[in-house]
C-alpha cells in the first residue's frame, strides 16, 4: 500500500509551491490515475513517488514503512513519456540486459511474454519497433527488476487509437501482479481501467470517482 502524507514540493526559486499538500492512498495491484493538464504538478509528482524529486515536506510510506528517495527508486520502476527517446541497445536483447548484464535469457523472455512482445527477435533494433511496440518494449524494461510499484507518465501520447486501446489492454492484465500509477491530460483510454483517479490542478490533488470522470469525458 502506498501513502503519501501532506505533500509539499516548493523549491525556492518558484513564488508559489507546484505541490500543496497531496495526500494519496493506492492498494496494490491497483491502478491510480492522475489527471492534470500541462503544468498541473502531475509529472512532478511521479518524480516525487519514483524517487527522482525530494519533496520539500511531508512523508511516503510503503505499507507502515517511511520511504525515502533511495527506497523509492528501489521500490519503483518508471516509464518516462517517449520512453523510446531514451533507448540505449542497439538490439531488444541490449535494451533489456542494459545495466543487468548477468540477466539470464528466461529472464528476459519472461519479461517480453508479459508485455505481448515474445515472438520479436532478439536482435531486433528497438528504433525498428512500431510506436505501441516501443511502449512495451520500456515497459518490459521496468518489469525486469521487479518493481513494486510501476509508475507511467503519459503513457499514451502519440500513439494511434488502435495502439492506445492495446496498451490499456495491457496495463489492465499488469494490474493483476503490479501497482500502477499513470499521470496523463487524456484519461479517455485509461478511465476504464482505473481503480482510483484523482484530478490536479496547480498543485491540488482531489479524489474523484472514475465514472464521473467518464461522464465528463463523454458530455
Amino acid at each position: 500500500m502506498l501513502y503519501l502524507q501532506n505533500l509539499i514540493y516548493h523549491p525556492p526559486a518558484t513564488p508559489q509551491p507546484i505541490l500543496k499538500a497531496i495526500n494519496l492512498e493506492l492498494k496494490p495491484q491497483k491502478l491510480g490515475l492522475i489527471v492534470g493538464a500541462s503544468g498541473s504538478g502531475k509529472t512532478t509528482l511521479l518524480e516525487i513517488i519514483a524517487g527522482l524529486a525530494e519533496p520539500t515536506k511531508g512523508k511516503l510510506f510503503w505499507g507502515k514503512q517511511e520511504l525515502t528517495p533511495v527506497h523509492l527508486q528501489q521500490l519503483g520502476g518508471i516509464v518516462f513519456q517517449f520512453p523510446e527517446r531514451h533507448f540505449c541497445g542497439g538490439t531488444v536483447l541490449e535494451e533489456l540486459r542494459f545495466g543487468h548484464p548477468e540477466l539470464r535469457l528466461e529472464q528476459v523472455k519472461d519479461a517480453l511474454q508479459e508485455v505481448g512482445l515474445d515472438h520479436l527477435s532478439l536482435t531486433t533494433s528497438p528504433h525498428a519497433l512500431s510506436g505501441g511496440q516501443q511502449r512495451r518494449l520500456a515497459l518490459a524494461v521496468q518489469l525486469i527488476r521487479q518493481p513494486n510499484l510501476l509508475m507511467l507518465d503519459e503513457p499514451t501520447a502519440g500513439l494511434d487509437w488502435s495502439m492506445r486501446k492495446q496498451l490499456a489492454n495491457l496495463l489492465a492484465k499488469l494490474k493483476e501482479h503490479w501497482t500502477l500509477i499513470v499521470v496523463t491530460h487524456d484519461p479517455s483510454d485509461l478511465l476504464p481501467i482505473a481503480d482510483y483517479c484523482w484530478t490536479i490542478k496547480n498543485g491540488d490533488l482531489q479524489a474523484v470517482d472514475p465514472q464521473e470522470l467518464v461522464i465528463s469525458q463523454m458530455s
